[in-house]
């Protein structure tokens, strides 16, 4: 888990609650034929974990609330130490079949109003042909990382995208899962009590179409 393995978190236990809270956004680039063939993602820290980051790294030392460009460069990456296994927090498909993505890159970092932002690219391995349906969750499925789209889902490049989000249905996705999670305790491994891969089942997805009309 991306979190877990880069700070001194990584002693902590898997959480029935999110412990790291990252509003996200998407990029979404085409090529000039239509076809989409990278994601760009934006992760932007939650205040609290921000401040953990920059005073582990010892950044911000005179409390200003802005980097140096020496320190910019210190945080760029800090959280793309990815292990082989890691997704990245983020499954994309194409109708029932997963879609592969290339590691990181172009990582970018920036801090301002005491949050954390972060960037990366990645590849689609298989460009996305126009007129089919692809669908991306951005989830940790242990749910010690809470992942909200808030941010846009931009469409750049040769073409035009339709975009829409799905959210878990509070009414039947959620509730019953959210009774379950309130009778854990804060430190409980929510797979030990019977419910696995709980940040999928909280997740809400992206459903993009491009080149249809």
């Amino acid at each position: 888990m991306l979190i877990l393995m880069l700070t001194s978190l990584t002693a902590s236990p898997v959480a029935a609650h999110p412990h790291v809270f990252i509003d996200t956004g998407f990029e979404l680039i085409l090529d000039d034929t239509g076809q989409m063939t990278h994601v760009r993602v934006i992760w932007q820290y939650d205040d609290f974990y921000s401040l953990l980051i920059t005073e582990d790294m010892a950044l911000d030392s005179d409390g200003d609330g802005v980097l140096a460009e020496e320190e910019i460069a210190m945080l760029t990456g800090f959280d793309m130490k990815w292990d082989e296994s890691f997704n990245g927090d983020l499954v994309v498909t194409e109708g029932d079949t997963p879609v592969a993505l290339s590691r990181p890159q172009e990582v970018t970092a920036s801090f301002a109003d005491g949050r954390i932002t972060t960037t990366h690219l990645r590849a689609l391995e298989v460009p996305l042909v126009p007129g089919e349906t692809l669908i991306m969750k951005a989830y940790d499925p242990t749910y010690y990382v809470a992942y909200e789209v808030t941010g846009p889902v931009a469409v750049t490049g040769g073409g035009v995208c339709h975009v829409r989000q799905k959210a878990p249905d509070p009414d039947t996705d959620l509730r019953a899962l959210q009774e379950q999670l309130a009778t854990l305790d804060a430190q409980a491994d929510p797979q030990d009590a019977g419910l696995p891969n709980i940040g999928a089942q909280m997740a809400g997805s992206v459903i993009v179409i491009c080149g249809a009309s």
